[in-house]
């Protein structure tokens, strides 16, 4: 990749830290707001995770290597999108980073997606994060946002 532009969105999700946390490590739920998404991990630094699933009509594998986990605190991993196009090699692979922090019952949750080629692609990855967050914060609050 040519450059390194940062993609980052947020939400506040009223629900316990605990719950949020699980909606981040635990493949049922990440099924309901991930788009269908089968996650394959154990969550552990070094393990492999695998993303499995269909868009639009095509079938697609994504993969990547967890870097940290601290539960309810933070997550990281890398991440090789299947439609990219990119070779894989490690200099193809963004960083994810999930952080999330506590005040008076509400969580703030953000994601960082680091190492992005362009401008483009760093707006689609922001417009995509923003989605995903509001479904998570929906699954999780029970409500339309």
């Amino acid at each position: 990749m040519s450059a390194n532009l940062i993609a980052k969105a947020s939400v506040n999700i009223h629900a316990p830290l605990n719950k949020v946390w699980q909606a981040l490590t635990d493949p049922e739920m990440i099924r309901q707001y991930f788009y269908d998404t089968e996650v394959i991990t154990d969550w552990k630094v070094g393990s492999p995770i695998v993303w499995k699933g269909e868009w639009e009509g095509k079938e697609y594998l994504e993969k990547g290597t967890i870097l940290k986990s601290e539960p309810q605190r933070l997550l990281q991993y890398t991440y090789l999108s299947s439609f990219s196009g990119l070779e894989d090699v490690p200099e193809n692979y963004a960083n994810i980073t999930y952080e999330l922090e506590e005040d008076d019952g509400t969580i703030t949750l953000t994601v960082r997606q680091e190492n992005i080629a362009d401008e483009n692609a760093r707006e689609q990855s922001e417009k995509n994060w923003a989605m995903l967050l509001s479904n998570l914060k929906q699954l999780l609050e029970g409500v339309e946002v």
